[in-house]
């Protein structure tokens, strides 16, 4: 019986592996929905490839892309735009698997319905759960919806997991033997940078990720190391463990992604070449396992696994996320909102690189917290921490 697909966010690299995959397998999966927020050309070749009956688009890129459907006899494709059509397609009656790749904010309400109407979700937009964790968790169990991680991290982390570990009670503390979860980083493109040389980088030097292929943002998250503290609240939510059990551990060859150490001394780790198919195709066949084209792990090439501690006196993200966790509430909604704006202003020249947590951590001092309550009221605080964000921003070009 083939699974019909709907993947948030087709035109960005993880909608694209999950392509790869979906390609490979066409008699498991077929493409019931695509959506893409600027790659129009792109979108318009994904849908004569794939031929879904969904897409969604900004409404301001309706016009140029019914031309294109009509120029390319596409036209039994049917259009929804804007937040309203991400939701509509993520809770689609006749849609199976929800791949959730939009990046940021943007992401958290398509994901919540897909959630909420109890769909196999696949999770790749981590900022959903860093600012909605307790209520997305929660919907899960309520909707009896299947969440898997498709971070290469979280997912390493689930498959080392013993079986039956999400059905304990959520109160933070470690289950089934499981004494700490370690968190690999790669440490990013700056690993070995001073200080000083940190405020000299350029958006460019900061998009080029040693070893992963990935957007702008998350590029630079990376280099920042944000990326590794979204994960950190990312997986005390998926993994019901507070952050004190959670370890980073740098890792530059990103061939171990991440391990969960047990009571008797045993450390189980997951391995593989750096590439998003592996996790994307676990995630779609669990608890079974499909072919991809990615290579086996070559041991004697890989020789050499290093591992250091995160230096955070030249990476602070890292503490300012651990931070977040620790108040709980809407800080890490914050921490994420104020993070979106400051990278994009990075690369925009408008900033400095060593600016970025700097950015963070005066938005967070400015803006009130409180308890996340609501969605509503996480979506308040999101766009008041933008907000404030923003001016420093303008503060700082004045």
């Amino acid at each position: 019986m083939s699974q019909s697909v709907c993947i948030l966010g087709v035109t960005g690299s993880i909608g694209q592996s999950t392509l790869k995959i979906l390609q490979q397998h066409p008699e498991k999966y077929s493409v019931f929905a695509v959506t893409a927020h600027s790659r129009i050309l792109e979108l318009v070749e994904i849908c004569k490839q794939y031929r879904p009956k969904v897409v969604v688009v900004p409404s301001s890129r309706v016009k140029e892309l019914q031309q294109y459907f009509n120029d390319q006899s596409l036209t039994d494709i049917e259009i929804l735009t804007d937040e309203a059509g991400l939701i509509a397609v993520a809770e689609h009656a006749d849609v199976d698997v929800v791949m959730a790749a939009i990046v940021g904010a943007a992401g958290l309400l398509p994901t919540l319905a897909a959630v909420k109407a109890g769909k196999r979700v696949l999770l790749a937009n981590k900022e959903a759960l860093v600012m909605s964790g307790d209520i997305m968790m929660q919907a899960a169990r309520d909707y009896q919806a299947e969440l898997l991680p498709v971070d290469s991290e979280h997912n390493a982390i689930f498959q080392c997991l013993p079986e039956g570990y999400f059905h304990n009670e959520r109160n933070g503390q470690p289950k089934q033997g499981v004494s700490r979860i370690l968190l690999t980083a790669s440490g990013g493109p700056f690993l070995k940078h001073s200080l000083e040389q940190l405020q000299n980088v350029t958006p460019a030097q900061a998009c080029k990720h040693p070893n992963w292929s990935m957007g702008q943002k998350i590029s630079v998250d990376s280099a920042t190391l944000m990326n590794k503290g979204l994960e950190l609240i990312e997986a005390c939510h998926l993994f019901a463990i507070s952050e004190q059990f959670v370890t980073v551990v740098v890792h530059p060859q990103s061939i171990i992604h991440s391990m969960v150490q047990y009571v008797d001394g045993s450390t189980l780790a997951q391995m593989g070449n750096p590439d998003m198919c592996t996790p994307i195709a676990h995630a779609l066949a669990w608890p079974a396992r499909i072919q991809t084209h990615v290579p086996a792990l070559d041991l004697f090439m890989n020789q050499q696994l290093d591992f250091q501690e995160p230096d955070t006196t030249r990476f602070p993200a890292l503490k300012l996320a651990r931070q977040a966790m620790q108040t709980g509430g809407l800080a890490p909604a914050i921490l994420n909102a104020a993070n979106e704006i400051a990278v994009a202003a990075f690369l925009k020249n408008n900033i400095g690189f060593t600016e970025i947590p700097q950015l963070v951590e005066q938005t967070l001092n400015q803006v009130e917290g409180g308890a996340a309550e609501s969605i509503e009221r996480i979506l308040q605080v999101d766009q008041i921490a933008r907000t404030v964000a923003q001016q420093i921003v303008i503060n700082k070009g004045s």
